[in-house]
Order: C-alpha cells, then sequence, then structure tokens
C-alpha cells in the first residue's frame, strides 16, 4: 500500500457561505483524525534535501523492521508579516508552496517506497512543533530528522537540535 494524502495546514481558514444559504459552511474545518494503519508509525520530515533524503531512508528502513507506516511530513514556509508590513504583533501568512505537490509526486513514482505503506501530509508553521504534533496524532514510535549543517542552523539552533529537546517521543537524527 502506497500513496499520499495532502492535509491543508490547520490554521488556513475555510469560506463561509453567504448569509442566505440554507446550510452555512463551517469557518473552520477540524483537522482529520488519522488513518489508523499509520498508528505507531515512524515519522519522518522531508523537503527534498540531502539530509532529509538520508533521514527518509533511515525511517523506511526503521518502518519496515518495525512492521509500521511511514508517515512522511512537509512542512510549508510561512513567514511573518512584519517582515512586509513592520506591524506588531507578528502575524504569520502562509507563502504558497507547491513543494508538498512535486515531492508527492517524486515519492509516489520511487521504488524504494514500494514496500513500505506510506502517507505524505502537509502542515505550515514551526517545523519543530508541527512535527511533534503529527508524531503526537499518529502515536509515533519515532520522528526521524536530518541534521542541518547551515549558518542559520549553527546561529539559531537546527531544527533538530530544538525538537531533540522539546519532544515527547524518541528524536532520531541523521547525519
Amino acid at each position: 500500500m502506497a500513496g499520499h494524502e495532502f492535509f491543508e495546514p490547520a490554521d488556513r481558514k475555510r469560506p463561509v457561505a453567504e448569509p442566505t444559504a440554507a446550510e452555512p459552511l463551517a469557518a473552520e474545518e477540524p483537522r482529520q483524525s488519522c488513518d489508523p494503519a499509520f498508528k505507531h508509525g515512524v515519522v519522518v520530515g522531508f523537503d527534498g534535501s540531502t539530509s532529509s533524503e538520508h533521514a527518509l531512508a533511515y525511517a523506511i528502513g526503521m518502518a519496515s523492521r518495525l512492521g509500521s507506516g511511514l508517515v512522511i511530513v512537509h512542512v510549508a514556509n510561512r513567514l511573518p508579516t512584519t517582515v512586509w508590513a513592520g506591524c506588531e504583533p507578528p502575524v504569520f501568512v502562509d507563502v504558497p508552496d507547491h513543494r508538498t505537490e512535486v515531492l508527492g509526486l517524486e515519492l509516489a513514482c520511487a521504488d524504494y517506497l514500494a514496500d513500505v505503506p506510506w502517507i505524505l501530509v502537509e502542515r505550515g508553521g514551526d517545523i519543530c512543533h508541527e512535527l511533534e504534533e503529527v508524531g503526537r496524532e499518529y502515536a509515533a514510535d519515532a520522528i526521524v530528522v536530518g541534521s542541518s549543517h547551515g549558518l542559520v542552523g549553527r546561529l539559531f539552533g537546527s531544527v533538530a537540535g530544538r525538537l531533540a529537546k522539546r519532544a515527547k517521543r524518541p528524536v532520531v537524527i541523521i547525519p
């Protein structure tokens, strides 16, 4: 079983129906419940970078050894509006990120994912928070991430380091 799903980030709003409509639409849809087939699976952060590809390879092996599913998470970009408007307090705006669709198509065609059940989940927000949230929703046995080697990670702390400090489940950091 292989496939992928695209979940909307939780903070995106759905349109509200006109007041004259018989049934108004919900202002916000609740987050979909997770597929029970992926409970106690392995969550892996993936953005297409070399380090995330190494993390994905390790997570595939881990899920295969455990006989569980693989939950691949791509966190879409969000930027504070203060970057553009200089207003206070900071408000976050979703930047269109079509990278998830491209990643999903690449993963769907990948032979190395043929032997393990997997889904692709898209989220928007802080990477550490969203990976931990997906791990909680799926009652993941572990979260696998790649290490960062860039200057930004050294200055502000890497995603892997911040996640390892705050996560409530095992975090595997792949070099």
